[in-house]
């Protein structure tokens, strides 16, 4: 989840090749190597007044062929959402919300279809949240993040392995977005110290073909946990501070399985996994569009003032309360194709541009076209799989695409191959049974369910009263408070329903649909301050 850094595998058994040139004849056999790197995507800026949350739509596709296995590792377009500040961004403060949709080495059910993760970041990455019941690590003897997001609709699941969309799911637009709710009460103390938790809820809001509206958020007490240690902090992070508008866009890449290996002549080639991008039609697809940054006045201020007896509001975002951001036909990347242990500095970059140029397909859409060294499909373009190294005019090393053809027999690269690899025995996500913690006590008032998801996980789902969920529970807050949010929380559920608009909708393309399989319909008598938590995740048939 971690999208700051990039973390090259460093496997032992793997074989750290030399330079071209440095030999003279051919490597016994194809040495493993990856692909990683950045696709960067400009933008134009908004006024820092924008400052509540942000949306976006993204194309959802298979980056893959074939799931290669866990150590593939990568995003698909999304972003970062700091803190805004009205001086210096203080130092060794990072905290932040990215995730979106993509694959992860910790996921154990991946398949060729992206899922999506919250990907909130507590201080200095000491905790991360990614979901109800998912955060850093899978120990629940430390939480690490996995109290940090509630459940606030009452007709999605969200496993802990991350939220399902729809199998075969080919460049549809995934709308998300990030704005806060006055839920909880700011408080001027945190866990008993005299330090300030802020009453910004980060809410998630999906626009997609088979749900739409909030989905959960992100409780204040995450943002404000670490400043009970550092008080100097109080106050700087999300639950408190306003948005960046102006946030990078990319697509991060940490691992693309690939194979590198060198000629009688010490020639230097790689063969990279099968690599795809969605079209429509056979014609550029979009894969960015519409993003947009809202002030306060988009959802906030009518809903605090419902909150306080004003009038209902529908919760639909007010576009005259937002700012879009334009594209340019610019943009760059930084993949690159290394094996294992390469100085990062000596790392050759693909030579991207020679087979797609980045494009404003209209003002507020982004996309390539694809040159003819792609292999285009009517769904699919599939990127060159073969490259030679050489260096360019300035002396410094690229690898250029090269056809089967051109590939010396020698080399083995065309033997070689990207299969499809799935854990056989996954372990299953579980949560803590014990009869005094915060899943049991109160506990849930119905279950337990099941639902078969289209990763074939199975899991396992109680209803619990809102106020009575496990990440409420563990949010700092005081029985007369957590009522006080489960009397909001049943406003929204009487009257923001799932067939609405919430998000602008998209001028282009055709919304993604979440699994079926992750929707669901609250029992009788549960309808209204009810949600739905998984308890258990595990592979279909595992008891």
């Amino acid at each position: 989840m971690n999208r700051s850094t990039l973390r090259p595998l460093t496997t032992a058994c793997l074989i750290v090749l030399s330079s071209a040139g440095a030999a003279t004849a051919a490597d016994p056999a194809p040495q493993r190597a990856e692909m990683a790197g950045y696709l960067l995507v400009p933008h134009g800026r908004v006024d820092a007044k924008y400052n509540a949350g942000f949306s976006m739509y993204v194309a959802a596709w298979p980056l893959l062929k074939n799931y290669p296995g866990q150590d593939f590792q990568s995003g698909l377009f999304g972003t970062w959402m700091f803190a805004q500040y009205d001086g210096k961004k203080p130092e060794k403060a990072y905290s932040d919300i990215e995730g979106g949709l993509g694959w992860w080495r910790d996921t154990r059910f991946a398949t060729e279809t992206p899922k999506f993760i919250m990907g909130g970041v507590a201080l200095e990455f000491s905790e991360w949240a990614n979901g109800p019941g998912a955060g850093k690590g899978r120990d629940w003897q430390k939480p690490a993040g996995k109290y940090a997001v509630a459940q606030l609709s009452p007709w999605v699941l969200w496993p802990p392995d991350g939220l399902n969309l729809k199998p075969g799911t080919n460049g549809e637009l995934l709308g998300y977005g990030y704005l806060p709710l006055p839920l909880t009460p700011a408080k001027k103390t945190t866990a008993g110290k005299d330090v300030p938790t802020g009453n910004q809820c980060w809410t998630l809001f999906l626009n997609t073909g088979n749900f739409k509206g909030p989905v959960t958020f992100f409780v204040p007490y995450f943002w404000s946990k670490p400043t009970v240690e550092k008080p100097d902090l109080g106050g700087l992070f999300l639950d408190t501070r306003p948005s960046d508008p102006n946030k990078a866009v990319q697509m991060e890449t940490q691992h693309v399985p690939a194979y590198i290996a060198r000629d009688a002549k010490g020639t230097s080639y790689a063969r990279v996994a099968p690599t795809q991008f969605p079209v429509s039609a056979g014609t550029d697809a979009p894969l960015i569009h519409r993003i947009t940054a809202y002030n306060k006045s988009a959802l906030w201020d009518g809903v605090q003032a419902w909150f306080a007896g004003g009038k209902e509001v529908s919760g639909a975002i007010d576009p005259k309360a937002a700012a879009v951001q334009t594209f340019e036909s610019k943009g760059g990347a930084t993949w690159r194709i290394y094996p294992p242990n390469k100085e990062r500095d000596s790392r050759a970059q693909v030579a991207w541009s020679s087979f797609a140029t980045p494009t404003a397909l209209d003002e507020t859409t982004y996309g390539y076209k694809w040159s003819d060294a792609v292999t285009k499909g009517d769904a699919r373009v599939t990127l060159p799989e073969y490259y030679r190294l050489e260096k360019d005019k300035n002396d410094k090393e690229r690898w250029v695409v090269v056809s089967a053809k051109d590939v010396p027999v020698e080399t083995g690269l065309t033997k070689v191959e990207f299969p499809r690899r799935r854990t056989a025995e996954p372990q299953p996500y579980v949560t803590p049974d014990e009869a005094g913690s915060s899943w049991k006590k109160p506990g849930p008032a119905a279950g337990p369910f099941e639902a078969k998801l289209g990763d074939g996980s199975v899991v396992t789902y109680y209803w619990y009263r809102f106020a009575n969920q496990p990440a409420v529970l563990n949010a700092d807050l005081t029985e007369a408070e957590r009522e006080a949010l489960q009397k909001r929380v049943e406003l929204l559920h009487k009257n923001w329903t799932k067939d609405r608009e919430y998000l602008p909708p998209p001028t282009v393309g055709k919304v993604a649909d979440l699994d079926p399989a992750a929707l669901v319909t609250p029992p009788k008598g549960l309808e209204i301050g009810y949600v739905p938590i998984v308890t258990r995740q595990a592979k279909a048939g595992e008891k």
